[in-house]
């Protein structure tokens, strides 16, 4: 059984010697390794590396220590609330919002351990895998791969393996996952569940895709970053995209973004889990087609992620200035209005394009901070109603 998933899964702990003396022995990860670790020399970071036996030790060695720094130094906070579940030894399949390529699934793990729980494996396109270094790197991080540069009979095979191998990690390991809810990150923020993804999680297992979904134990999680740091990459993005649509990011633009997102000011970060969705799940018409209960299930992850969204004042100031009222002037001080004001005309300011549409512009970057909001109000409405 697990051989068919070896292209693609984590490294078995017992891999784990061969794999970090390949590590050391590539220039490039000791490049990695010296540019995030400056004060510590490569020849003192080697031996920790060889002591550790198992992922989750590699993990509690250097990727912990090394995103608590980043939480001290570019956010004010990190914050988990994981009260909705009360069973903490059973595995879920953590469905998120995408705010940040390494950032999300890396706070999710250091709150789980600050609260004595596992950390989740992470589903990584190969997109990001640019250096080998990477692809062994994040496979000791506990990630497996999701392969995208493919055809589309090799989409469809490569589907329905990780689509087992999911289920594999949650019934048989009791290992849990965490996965976005749509390939890439919302440019706007406006978030929603791709139905391609939960087509892809209803391959495996067995039974009615209600029961294959049921045994993932799906747990809608909403993040909340009080900034983007690379707000005004995905501005510049919007309007390269309007300009040319032809316009496609290349693998410098990757890597500038993913330095952005690590070390850019992020400011308050929550993370908000809601209840796994099996209750819900087994109230839903299975005599429904297909297409019409995904549409169901994606809507209902939308609104769990949505009505656990943390507000700031930003995003109020936002939704006021795109809106042209002050309906939500209560929510803010006019100090607070003035700070987020010059933290726009700042990433405004970065953004290096040639005919800089200015106006344009501006209203992408309000419109990532008003759209939490609006899809936050509207399921708020939305779970009123139901009561």
């Amino acid at each position: 059984m697990e051989v068919e998933f070896d292209e693609i899964r984590p490294y078995h702990d017992e891999e784990l010697p061969q794999i970090m003396e390949e590590l050391i022995a590539d220039p490039a990860f000791r490049q990695a390794a010296t540019t995030v670790f400056p004060e510590v020399p490569f020849e003192a970071i080697a031996p920790k590396m060889r002591a550790c036996k198992t992922k989750l030790e590699f993990q509690k060695t250097f990727c912990y220590p090394l995103l608590k720094k980043l939480t001290k130094e570019a956010a004010l906070g990190m914050t988990l609330d994981h009260t909705a579940l009360a069973d903490k030894q059973a595995a879920y399949t953590y469905i998120s919002n995408h705010r940040d390529i390494i950032l999300d699934s890396g706070f999710l793990s250091i709150g789980l351990i600050e609260q004595g729980m596992d950390t989740v494996e992470i589903a990584i396109g190969d997109n990001l895998l640019i250096y080998p270094w990477i692809k062994k790197f994040v496979r000791v991080n506990k990630s497996f791969i999701v392969q995208r540069s493919l055809t589309m009979r090799q989409m469809l095979e490569a589907s329905a393996r990780m689509s087992r191998y999911m289920h594999h990690t949650i019934k048989d390991k009791n290992q849990s996952i965490w996965i976005a809810q749509r390939e890439g990150r919302a440019k706007d923020s406006n978030d929603r569940t791709q139905e391609s993804v939960l087509k892809m999680l209803a391959i495996g297992g067995e039974g009615h895709l209600i029961e294959r979904l049921t045994e993932m134990n799906i747990v809608p999680l909403a993040i909340s970053y009080e900034y983007d740091p690379c707000d005004y990459l995905k501005a510049q993005e919007f309007q390269q995209k309007r300009d040319n649509p032809e316009y496609k990011k290349t693998q410098a633009d990757d890597l500038k973004n993913m330095h952005t997102g690590l070390f850019g000011f992020k400011g308050r970060v929550h993370f908000q889990v809601a209840n796994c969705i099996n209750e819900e799940l087994a109230k839903l018409d299975r005599s429904l087609p297909k297409p019409e209960l995904f549409a169901q299930i994606a809507a209902l992850i939308d609104r769990k992620i949505h009505a656990n969204y943390r507000i700031y004042p930003g995003n109020y100031i936002a939704h006021d200035c795109l809106s042209g009222t002050d309906a939500f002037c209560g929510q803010y001080t006019v100090e607070e209005k003035q700070h987020f004001m010059e933290y726009i005309d700042r990433q405004l300011d970065r953004i290096e394009l040639e005919h800089k549409d200015i106006a344009f512009l501006r209203e992408k970057l309000l419109l990532m901070y008003a759209n939490p909001l609006t899809n936050y109000l509207a399921a708020q409405g939305q779970q009123n109603e139901a009561k």
